[in-house]
């Protein structure tokens, strides 16, 4: 492709609102254009990129036996009511009404759809298995759109659903999307590890998720070098103490701590250290009150405390509840001496913590030396509600767990018949009885998965985009096109020969300063270079230079295009 016949634009600068480097990298270099919050026209170098992206997972998916369709954007509000999350699903859920006032959303995921398509097709066991999957645009109303593309409103998503006869087989084609998502991965170039996960609002029984691991992702991975475990943060275990609680050693005192509400100033004053401290956390579950209690080096887990019984949903208390219920302004709170009939949920940690020191339940005081079973009663329940952190036992008892960042880009579910029991979607056994259908889910962040490569995979100067995706393998740059015919006809007949050769070549015909062309390739993370200037071709050699050499190498001209297709081939 010639730059002239092509549409590229780039800038020197990112817009101000840019906030990490993906979304800086790719206004620069041309990718994409804001229209609206959340909201971003892919530019003809970025779909380039996207397109490429959906190849790969377009034939890993067929490979797999899938079989692509398309779903609507636009879906009846009658079938979400059916399944219950028209409600349940949130703001997030775009919803507006027709000509003749009846409900629409604009999807966000298909399960509803799907799951009407297969109970009015798929009505006998015989016809089990079915994996369909799509390329769809996708529309979640993010209240607060940010980071580019990556927490954008409007994405492009693969989204696949499965249905099968029993558990058995779709705990089989659970295990080849995992294989198929580990490939695609793979082939896309780019670093990864699948994680044990939380349902989320899709719902099911069991998920993993692949991220690509980036010191910018969102998400937190807890994984053992050791082994083969990792699991989203939020789902991972902390294993309880293998030590038992020891015996009091110390007598309970009330100790001044003026102005101190957090446990870190407590433990400076206190000469003490932070994982002697218990943090209280009031809760309120319906017009229940509930003290949960962690360690005052750790986090509390919010999806592990909600999975408790009698605790979905639950939230925050208001400052005014936890004086109504404490008689004490948050910060100073604790559970020695809160109402019998208050909830006391303590986290595996501090069930076996002696000597502790907690909230006085006065406003400028904590109490150090406390002892369950002799100064408090103990615990009405204990479990896992923090976060892991570095170190703790990993749950396979492998060794420790290390903790690393990452960008979610593909989630896979075992639904189950979460959807298909909903919307009474069953088929004939081979006994000729009715049985809900046993479905999977598969997502799959195309658009995602541009803007992850490029946190993972970028320099000073630029994009480094892995070879599977980038926009195009080659950069040819002439150094004066215009003014020397030389350099013009050997560019036009070396465009030829490597775009004959199945190369895709971005040829630079422009009329611009060598420093602004080579920078422009570098911005848009072209692979491979080639330059061809007057100099090198009365030694009859060509430059070439790959996006992370440190310089360029001198090639004999007839040599080129043996040696850039060995340079390609061997990324």
């Amino acid at each position: 492709m010639r730059v002239s016949q092509f549409f590229l634009s780039t800038l020197r600068e990112a817009p101000a609102d840019a906030e990490i480097v993906s979304h800086k990298l790719m206004l620069r270099a041309g990718l994409i254009r804001r229209l609206a919050g959340g909201i971003y026209t892919w530019m003809p170098i970025g779909l380039r990129i996207v397109r490429k992206v959906e190849a790969i997972v377009r034939e890993e998916m067929d490979r797999a036996g899938a079989i692509e369709l398309s779903m609507p954007v636009v879906q009846p509000a009658e079938l979400w009511q059916e399944s219950g999350r028209w409600e349940k699903y949130g703001p997030e859920l775009l919803r507006f009404k027709d000509r003749h006032q009846r409900d629409f959303l604009m999807q966000p995921t298909s399960e509803e759809v799907v799951t009407d398509l297969a109970r009015a097709e798929l009505r006998s066991y015989k016809q089990l298995p079915v994996h369909f999957y799509q390329i769809q645009t996708k529309f979640r109303d993010e209240r607060r759109p940010r980071f580019g593309i990556m927490r954008g409103r409007e994405f492009t998503m693969k989204d696949g659903y499965s249905f099968h006869a029993d558990h058995a087989d779709l705990q089989r084609e659970y295990g080849n999307m995992y294989d198929t998502y580990t490939r695609i991965f793979e082939r896309l170039g780019l670093k990864f590890r699948a994680v044990a996960a939380d349902t989320g609002s899709i719902g099911g029984t069991g998920s993993h998720e692949f991220h690509v691991l980036a010191d910018s992702g969102e998400d937190a991975i807890a994984y053992c070098p050791q082994s083969g475990y990792a699991a989203n943060v939020e789902l991972a275990e902390a294993m309880a103490p293998a030590a038992a609680r020891a015996a009091p050693a110390a007598v309970m005192r009330k100790v001044p701590t003026p102005g101190m509400t957090r446990c870190e100033d407590v433990a400076v004053l206190l000469v003490a250290p932070l994982a002697l401290t218990v943090k209280a956390i009031a809760v309120m579950h319906e017009a229940e009150f509930i003290l949960l209690l962690v360690r005052g080096d750790h986090s509390l887990n919010e999806i592990k405390t909600q999975k408790l019984p009698g605790m979905d949903p639950f939230r925050f208390a208001t400052d005014a509840e936890v004086e109504l219920h404490l008689g004490c302004k948050p910060g100073y709170i604790g559970p020695v001496g809160a109402r019998a009939q208050i909830k006391v949920i303590a986290d595996r940690e501090v069930a076996a913590m002696s000597d502790f020191i907690c909230g006085a339940n006065e406003e400028g005081f904590h109490l150090a030396g406390v002892n369950f079973g002799r100064d408090l009663p103990g615990p009405a329940l204990v479990a896992d509600i923090r976060n892991v952190v570095a170190g703790d036992a990993s749950p396979d008892g492998k060794g420790p767990l290390e903790l690393c960042r990452g960008i979610e880009v593909g989630h896979i579910f075992q639904l189950r018949t979460k959807y298909s029991e909903a919307m009474k979607a069953v088929f004939l056994d081979e006994s000729g009885k009715s049985r809900a259908f046993e479905m999977g889910c598969y997502g799959i962040g195309v658009t995602r998965i541009v803007g992850a490569a490029i946190e993972q995979n970028h320099d000073a100067r630029g994009i480094v985009f892995p070879q599977p995706i980038a926009p195009f393998q080659l950069a040819l740059v002439p150094i004066g096109y215009k003014k020397s015919a030389q350099v013009r006809e050997t560019c036009d007949k070396l465009y030829g020969e490597l775009t004959a050769a199945g190369i895709e070549v971005l040829f630079d015909d422009r009329d611009e300063r060598p420093g602004v062309m080579f920078a422009d390739m570098e911005l848009i993370g072209i692979p491979h270079r080639v330059v061809v200037g007057e100099r090198g071709l009365k030694e009859g050699k060509l430059e070439y230079q790959g996006r992370c050499d440190p310089a360029s190498t001198p090639v004999a001209m007839g040599e080129l295009l043996a040696f850039v297709k060995a340079r390609i081939c061997g990324q």
